[in-house]
């Protein structure tokens, strides 16, 4: 089964001038628990991509459908592929409201959605990703930035979704940190039966969590790579910019 499917997906930036397309024809598929990787160098299209997948840029042409539902250029993502969406952004310290506690960070979305037991809830999330119930009465100023990326996993998780969107959710982190939080997504990914997206251009998290991957360069794919060749790392070369 497909979990993602998106072909010839383009998107244009319109500016004061004419506009700038940042993705041209992209196409892969990514199967039912995968980890499949967007590699490439800085400003090739990796993360405008994966926002179009979110539902953060809905101004895109092509096609993307998830678990076989089509998303609508122009339109929102509603119902239950909302919930089965989810993504994780590369510093975590900006998509986390600074002046909320951590509870209401993460009990907000099930309070939405009209959940009970949503203190439970936020709990066994915490759990989940090894915080302490204690972090639940923090600020995000309060906790590194490890503990941050982990709130905002367990953000992520707490909509029990399918496919999770990871845009280089260890690039602001620790080298030591780093493999903390690879090593508990590919845990959770086993337990909860998910399938992920990754964005990055680190050849050892490419290495470490892909099961596949396409490697991009101004705005298209130019090869697949499948787990022997991102194992063998000589694509590594091709991440420099030209």
């Amino acid at each position: 089964m497909s979990a993602l499917s998106v072909s010839d997906l383009s998107v244009t930036f319109q500016g004061s001038g004419k506009g700038f397309t940042a993705v041209r024809g992209v196409s892969f598929k990514v199967a039912a628990g995968e980890t499949f990787g967007l590699i490439g160098p800085s400003g090739c299209g990796k993360t405008t991509v994966l926002r179009a997948v979110a539902g953060l840029n809905t101004h895109w042409q092509g096609s993307i459908t998830v678990f076989d539902e089509a998303l609508q250029p122009g339109h929102k993502i509603t119902g239950a592929l909302r919930s089965n969406i989810q993504m994780v952004f590369q510093d975590p310290y900006s998509s986390l409201h600074p002046r909320h506690r951590i509870s209401r960070i993460l009990g907000e979305p099930l309070a939405l959605r009209g959940m009970r037991n949503v203190e439970d809830e936020v709990s066994i999330a915490l759990d989940q990703v090894g915080l302490p119930a204690t972090a639940a009465v923090r600020y995000p100023h309060q906790l590194s930035g490890g503990q941050r990326q982990r709130v905002a996993i367990a953000r992520a998780l707490l909509l029990k979704p399918k496919l999770l969107l990871l845009d280089e959710p260890t690039s602001a982190l620790d080298v030591s940190v780093q493999a903390e939080i690879l090593n508990l997504l590919n845990d959770l990914k086993a337990s909860h039966g998910m399938t992920f997206v990754l964005v990055s251009h680190d050849p050892g998290v490419v290495a470490h969590m892909c099961d596949r991957a396409v490697l991009m360069r101004a705005g298209r794919v130019e090869t697949e790579l499948d787990r022997a060749a991102l194992s063998q790392g000589g694509w590594v070369e091709q991440l420099a910019v030209r």
